[in-house]
């Protein structure tokens, strides 16, 4: 017999900020998706999804990519259409981290974190619901940070879990670790 409970199906993924002050270098958020196997949930990403790309099998995509935070509304854009997600995978967390470019160039730079980039807010939503809203107050210190974890139970039903934890690391460290966190 069959549930009248869905689960989750097709979310959306928002990310807004504001711009870097004039002859400042920009403010560059962005947003990472991982999916993670059944048989290894919370190890290796099998693959990841950030600037400019989509998944292989184009369930998850960055529909809107910014550079800069400047223009109305959220500056990116994610989709996650679970419900075609092929069945081996159990998990997929998604986080945003600060490209840190060119303002490093200096040993003695520190990372941007998000206490540095004005105005920034993330909005998950399935269809007019939303399910979550943060504008990473409680991770002001982190250059990065997890935002969301989707887990796949048993019957095949997808669940969201808003999962906030500032990570200390760049893009690639922070993308090799997200399954553990």
């Amino acid at each position: 017999m069959s549930s009248l409970r869905k689960g989750i199906e097709k979310i959306e993924i928002a990310l807004k900020w504001d711009p870097s002050p004039l002859g400042s270098p920009p403010h560059d958020l962005d947003l990472v998706a991982a999916t993670y196997t059944g048989d290894d949930p919370h190890g290796s990403p099998d693959y990841i999804v950030h600037f400019d790309s989509r998944s292989p099998d184009g369930t998850i995509t960055l529909n809107r990519d910014s550079r800069t935070g400047q223009g109305f509304g959220f500056d990116e854009v994610m989709t996650l259409e679970l419900d075609r997600l092929a069945s081996r995978y159990a998990r997929v967390v998604v986080g945003v981290a600060i490209q840190q470019g060119e303002q490093q160039t200096d040993e003695a730079a520190r990372a941007k974190v998000f206490a540095d980039v004005p105005n920034t807010a993330v909005r998950i939503r399935e269809g007019y619901t939303d399910l979550s809203e943060h504008d990473f107050s409680t991770v002001g210190a982190s250059p990065s940070t997890t935002i969301a974890e989707f887990v796949r139970d048993t019957e095949g039903e997808w669940s969201f879990q808003e999962t906030v934890r500032g990570f200390d690391g760049d893009l690639t460290t922070f993308a090799a670790a997200m399954g553990s966190l």
